[in-house]
């Protein structure tokens, strides 16, 4: 089938953590020579759009604009905004997380926020554990950016922002509500930004649990890639088999 528009993964897919994927790249160019509109949907919050297309440029001599990245970020504030609670929020993440909400018109509160917004954070502490479980027991709106277990890179996998957010599901007996993959928030304001109804898209991505549940459960087709998180040996075994599995992008024709 041929689909007017994509939907990709980037760590495990594009790259692998500092490592190029060339098969990623080869697949994004053949998509802009032949025009057809793409979106890298990411759960990473830690970059901000203007940053992943900096880095795909400079690392991974990919071009493409910021206006082509979708992140976990821009859904959560879509949500938050939507949700209309207030505007006062405490965050566990990164500049990519906690600065793009403060530009979107939130105000930081560590002591009684209306959110508290958990990403990944490769300099959580302790006492951050602690502010976000207190505010969270004082009912703030508990939000997860993206409920990914663990991260793929070249040292292998590590613990992803679902880790840090499961810590606090424990710690307050509350759940989060989710917003990145597979989760249908983000599917379908990516779905508004590519301006194309869902079955004329393709999801692409690495990981079985986030990438190919995103489409399954919200009614668009899927290609499982075996370049990062789900190996191949996982695939007869899968509960629900995604609509395409290859081993390389190189093997898809669009």
């Amino acid at each position: 089938m041929n689909y007017k528009g994509y939907l990709i993964d980037l760590d495990g897919t594009i790259y692998l953590g500092k490592e190029p994927i060339p098969a990623g790249k080869r697949f994004v160019e053949k998509l802009q020579n032949k025009q057809i509109p793409f979106l890298f949907v990411t759960n990473n919050t830690t970059k901000t759009p203007e940053s992943v297309a900096k880095r795909l440029k400079d690392e991974f001599d990919i071009h493409v604009t910021k206006n082509e990245v979708y992140t976990a970020t821009l859904a959560t504030i879509d949500y938050m905004k939507e949700m209309g609670k207030g505007t006062k929020f405490f965050a566990i993440g990164e500049e990519g997380l906690i600065q793009l909400i403060l530009q979107a018109g939130f105000e930081w509160d560590e002591v009684t926020p209306d959110y508290v917004v958990v990403g990944l954070d490769s300099q959580v502490t302790y006492e951050k554990f602690t502010q976000a479980t207190l505010a969270i027991q004082k009912g703030a709106h508990f939000i997860g950016t993206n409920p990914d277990k663990n991260i793929p890179t070249e040292r292998g996998l590590l613990p992803g922002a679902g880790s840090l957010i499961a810590m606090l599901e424990t710690s307050t007996q509350q759940q989060a509500v989710y917003i990145g993959k597979p989760e249908a928030i983000i599917m379908e304001k990516a779905l508004e930004k590519i301006n194309l109804p869902r079955s004329e898209v393709l999801m692409v991505g690495d990981n079985y649990e986030t990438d190919i549940q995103s489409g399954i459960k919200n009614g668009i087709d899927s290609l499982l890639v075996l370049s990062g998180f789900t190996p191949k040996e996982a695939v007869p075994n899968l509960p629900q088999a995604p609509t395409y599995v290859l081993d390389s992008l190189d093997e898809w024709d669009v």
